[in-house]
C-alpha cells in the first residue's frame, strides 16, 4: 500500500504522521512550531520531518495542512497573521517537490479539518457543511457536495474577521478570550488560568467563569446564525480543543443559535461536534492530496 507523510502546521505545534492510502494513520508525532522564528524556520522544520521519513521508507506524497490563506494551485501561503512572522510567501510545494521529487499538496488547516469531518467524521454524507474551529482565533470552512467553497479569490469563510458589535468574531468569541476575561475580572495573572481550569471552576459554580463562558457562547451563537443566514448549511461542525467540553457547551450554544436564527432555518440546521481533534489537519491534508492528484 502507498504511504503519505502528512504535516499539520499550527501556531503552537507541528503535528505529523504517516497515513496509509486507505486513510489509516500509522504514526503520530509533534514538535513545537516556534512560530516567533518565522516562516523560513518552519519550512526548514518541515523539510527535516520529510527527510527523516524518506530515509526510512518510500513516501508517495507530502500532504500539508497549515495556518494562513493558501494558494492551493501553487502550494503557497498568500497571507498569514502576525503570529507567524514572514510566513506569507512560503512556497511549500515548490521547495519540497524540488528537494524530494515527491508530489506535494498544501491546504489551509480549517479547510483540512472540514474535509476530514466530511469524509469520515461529523458531517459525513452532508450536502452543505460549515466547519468552525474555535481556539486562539476562529477559523471557518464550507464544504459543498464534498468540495471546499473557496470564493472568487480563495479567501471564502475567513469568518474570524467578521465584524460584530464590539469587535470581530474571533476577538469576541474565541477560546482565548476566556482566559483573558477571567483573569482580568479576578485581578489575577493570566498565567494562572487556562481553558481547563475555567471549565472546572464553572462546573463547581464559579460565577465569573460561568459568565465568561456564557458571553463566549452567546457570541458563537450570534456568529453562527449570521453565517447560516447566508450559507444555509445542513450541519455546523464545531472543532478546536475547547469543544471537548461538548457536554457543558452544547446546550448553551444551541440556545444561543436559537436566539439569533429564525426557527424556520434553525430546524433544518444540525449542530455537531468534531469527531477529529488532533488528527483533523493531517487527515484533511491527506484527503486534499488524493483529490488533487
Amino acid at each position: 500500500m502507498k504511504k503519505y507523510i502528512s504535516v499539520d502546521i499550527g501556531g503552537t505545534a507541528i503535528k505529523y504522521g504517516m497515513i496509509r492510502e486507505d486513510g489509516q494513520i500509522l504514526s503520530r508525532s509533534a514538535i513545537d512550531t516556534e512560530a516567533h522564528r518565522g516562516g523560513l524556520a518552519i519550512l526548514n522544520k518541515v523539510e527535516k520531518i520529510v527527510e527523516q521519513h524518506c530515509l526510512r521508507e518510500k513516501i508517495n506524497g507530502i500532504c500539508i495542512s497549515t495556518a494562513g490563506i493558501v494558494d492551493t494551485e501553487n502550494g503557497v501561503i498568500t497571507y498569514a497573521a502576525p503570529l507567524i512572522p514572514d510566513y506569507t510567501g512560503t512556497e511549500y510545494k515548490k521547495v519540497l517537490e524540488n528537494k524530494f521529487r515527491i508530489p506535494c499538496e498544501v491546504e489551509n488547516d480549517v479547510n483540512c479539518a472540514g474535509l476530514a469531518e466530511y469524509h469520515s467524521g461529523a458531517s459525513a454524507g452532508s450536502k452543505i457543511a460549515l466547519m468552525l474551529t474555535v481556539g486562539t482565533g476562529i477559523g471557518g470552512s464550507i464544504i459543498i457536495d464534498g468540495e471546499i467553497f473557496r470564493g472568487f479569490s480563495g479567501s471564502a469563510c475567513e469568518v474570524g474577521y467578521m465584524n460584530m458589535q464590539g469587535g470581530d468574531f474571533q476577538t469576541l468569541g474565541a477560546a482565548s478570550i476566556l482566559t483573558k476575561k477571567v483573569a482580568d475580572w479576578k485581578k489575577e495573572p493570566r498565567e494562572r488560568w487556562n481553558g481547563y481550569r475555567i471549565f472546572e471552576a464553572a462546573k463547581e459554580g464559579d460565577d465569573l467563569c460561568i459568565r465568561a463562558i456564557d458571553e463566549m457562547t452567546d457570541t458563537l451563537g450570534q456568529g453562527i446564525a449570521n453565517i447560516c443566514y447566508v450559507v444555509n448549511p445542513e450541519v455546523v461542525v464545531l472543532g478546536g480543543g475547547i469543544m471537548a467540553q461538548e457536554q457543558f457547551l452544547r446546550e448553551k450554544i444551541e440556545a444561543s443559535i436559537a436566539t439569533y436564527l429564525l426557527p424556520e432555518i434553525a430546524c433544518h440546521t444540525r449542530l455537531a461536534f468534531a469527531k477529529y481533534q488532533n488528527d483533523a489537519g493531517m487527515l484533511g491534508a491527506f484527503y486534499h492530496f488524493l483529490h488533487r492528484t
